[in-house]
């Protein structure tokens, strides 16, 4: 019994030229067909679809023409964490949304490329089958931002930092802390705030400052942060090289709790400026774990907005990340954007004082 080679486990790619000899039409219909549908009469596409059922084909050998164009259909998205993170944290989820979002409007596969700092991630990363990247925020002497350069594919950074040939999309982060502490101290009814900051991603161990330098960070979200932070105290008659500022070993709520354990045996601090919700919903915990009552003895504040920290109450910088994403990608994949991914706002509650609902960030 002969068996045709359509059926042989030996060699079973079947290709375009086989589904136009047994359509009889020619190979360039069948391509048009798949590619171009547009291209062909209606009678034309019936008898190559037959064809190809008859064949087992189920269409164009997608890496093949990816080589021909030199186009993936797909974006990098690089985290400088782990990939879990993408999924246990909020923040990072809307993020990934706004990425996913425009993916969909281009037809276009999104890939998770986590940057632990590590050769092999700068190679992974750098050798994706990926048209262009959208990263999340990293470090000013992040080594991988050369070499995203030299791919010569789209890039564009959520929070920066500002790297010559890459693109960057963020809030002003400075303006915003400063609006935000400027809302906890009160005008000056707070004199002893301190910080919790967000580390820059060498730092693998818990350190407290006092009157900690911006320049000295090389996260640029954290530094502008502390900037606002700093410019707010020094406005408002608060000695800057009295205030503590806690770097922590994650972004998680469990860490946040732990800090503000920390930074309360001073029993001076009146004030927590967080620069996270989750950071700061772990400080709210803590504090009613010490009976510390919130705000009269003890004003705190976060950042993103979740909506964890509106159930809380917590005063926060309201910022979407989902738009920051959508925005990123968009810009990677070419597509035009009428969102303000760089708006922000003071959402007020009650973890400062009376709720009296959200301060547009000025303009």
């Amino acid at each position: 019994m002969s068996v045709s080679r359509y059926s042989d486990p030996v060699n079973t790619r079947v290709t375009m030229a086989d589904v136009a000899a047994a359509a009889g039409v020619s190979t360039m219909s069948v391509s048009y067909t798949y590619n171009q549908p547009n291209r062909v009469s209606d009678a034309t596409k019936d008898r190559v679809h037959a064809a190809a059922a008859r064949l087992g084909y189920t269409g164009p050998n997608r890496a093949a023409r990816s080589l021909r164009s030199g186009k993936h259909n797909s974006i990098g998205v690089v985290l400088g964490e782990k990939l879990t993170y993408a999924f246990e944290d909020p923040q990072a989820r809307r993020f990934l949304s706004g990425i996913a979002d425009a993916c969909l409007d281009a037809d276009t596969a999104l890939v998770m490329l986590p940057n632990l700092h590590r050769d092999k991630d700068i190679a992974r990363i750098r050798d994706a089958q990926v048209d262009g990247y959208v990263v999340w925020t990293t470090e000013s002497d992040d080594p991988l931002l050369d070499a995203l350069v030299d791919t010569g594919r789209p890039t564009c950074i959520q929070g920066g930092p500002d790297h010559p040939g890459l693109e960057w999309i963020t809030i002003d982060d400075r303006a915003a802390a400063d609006a935000v502490a400027t809302v906890a101290l009160d005008d000056r009814t707070r004199t002893h705030p301190a910080i919790v900051a967000l580390r820059p991603d060498s730092l693998r161990t818990s350190t407290v400052v006092r009157g900690a330098d911006p320049s000295d960070v090389s996260m640029p979200v954290t530094r502008a942060r502390l900037d606002g932070y700093r410019d707010a105290c020094l406005r408002l008659g608060i000695d800057w090289s009295t205030v503590p500022t806690l770097f922590t070993t994650h972004n998680a709520r469990a860490e946040g709790a732990r800090a503000a354990r920390l930074l309360l045996q001073d029993n001076m601090i009146d004030t927590l400026l967080v620069m996270s919700d989750e950071l700061a919903l772990g400080a709210l915990d803590a504090a009613a774990a010490f009976g510390v009552e919130i705000p009269s003895r003890l004003a705190v504040t976060g950042w993103d907005d979740s909506t964890a920290a509106a159930a809380a109450g917590l005063t926060t910088v309201a910022q979407s990340l989902f738009d920051q994403g959508r925005s990123a990608a968009r810009w990677v994949l070419g597509l035009n954007d009428s969102v303000d991914a760089a708006a922000w706002r003071v959402e007020e509650r009650g973890s400062t004082g009376l709720e009296t609902g959200p301060k547009p960030c000025p303009t």
